[in-house]
């Protein structure tokens, strides 16, 4: 299953005590103090990884704890340090602190965030020592490391956002442009989860079909609108099976004004798809209707090379 929200609960680690420690060493009286400070408890970084599926891997296990630190030593030495932990993340995954609202986006691949810090190791007696008190006791503790609840969001980065109703061709689409593997078939909702493919370094996003209410919850489509927010362009498909194109095209804008306006302003070319399933005269007059309220109009069928070719070149001369 796709995942592209969820909650964490991350802890740093708490640094080690501080410890009272005394020098003894043969043939020296009342050595003095020599306890050592304790270590650093580990921290919590994020890191950017090129897998839109691994928030999936975090459905069952939520909460992670870096270790804490050692206690100090004898002779003055200081406590191991606890190991960092590092939380792979999704490019494009915004993480939001409950706790503080600090809020960063991951947009590299390999880029590396530090979300928590672990806690500061406590004082061995030996950093009390002075002129006025040769002899020490005290010591502090280490200080527990920070922690807090995250929020995150996965916001796909696609240069082009294919969407449309649900059955109009988008996934078969995807994996004739680009050989992507995203799941296809001859009934309503089949894609329940985004894929991405290559085309040439361009790379094109299958949204999950919309229907008419997806803004306010309807269907599957509402929950991958965010993603759309994301796009350079969007790719309109609109099946040849539609009897009113212009229809479906509205009732798709529709909901992309309802959950974001800004949306409606990305540049949009519609795709008439699976034009071998209508007659050459059914497809022009199709293409007249959809070329009055959008200029960019381009016929298509996943079994026609010419008409993939074209469509090919098409998306390559616009991303230049």
């Amino acid at each position: 299953m796709f995942v592209d929200e969820i909650n964490l609960h991350l802890k740093a680690g708490k640094g080690g005590d501080g410890v009272v420690r005394w020098r003894h060493e043969k043939g020296i009286d009342k050595g003095g103090p020599a306890g050592g400070n304790g270590g650093r408890g580990g921290n919590v970084f994020a890191e950017a990884v090129r897998d839109v599926g691994i928030l999936a891997s975090y459905r069952d296990v939520k909460a992670f704890t870096a270790p804490d630190g050692d206690d100090g030593q004898k002779h003055h030495k200081q406590g191991a340090e606890g190991e960092d932990i590092t939380i792979k993340l999704p490019i494009g995954s915004v993480i939001t602190n409950l706790t503080t609202g600090f809020s960063v986006e991951l947009k590299v691949d390999g880029e590396k965030v530090k979300l928590l810090t672990g806690g500061k190791g406590g004082l061995g007696n030996a950093f009390f020592k002075s002129s006025t008190n040769r002899s020490p006791r005290q010591t502090t503790p280490g200080e527990e490391g920070e922690e807090a609840d995250f929020h995150i969001e996965l916001l796909l980065v696609v240069d082009y956002g294919l969407i449309g109703l649900p059955n109009a061709g988008k996934s078969s689409l995807l994996n004739a442009l680009t050989r992507a593997k995203s799941k296809v078939g001859a009934f309503p909702f089949t894609t329940l989860e985004p894929y991405l493919g290559d085309l040439y370094g361009i790379i094109l996003g299958d949204i999950p079909g919309l229907i008419e209410g997806a803004a306010e919850g309807k269907g599957l489509g509402h929950k991958f609108l965010r993603h759309v927010k994301r796009t350079k362009g969007l790719l309109h498909l609109i099946s040849s099976e539609e009897t009113d194109p212009v229809k479906a095209y509205e009732i798709v804008r529709k909901e992309l004004a309802a959950y974001n306006k800004s949306i409606l302003d990305k540049p949009e070319t519609i795709l008439l798809t699976k034009t071998d399933l209508i007659t050459p005269d059914e497809v022009e007059a199709r293409l007249k209707a959809l070329r009055k309220i959008n200029k960019n109009v381009l016929p298509v069928s996943t079994i026609d090379d010419k008409l993939l070719k074209a469509v090919s070149d098409y998306l390559t001369s616009i991303n230049e």
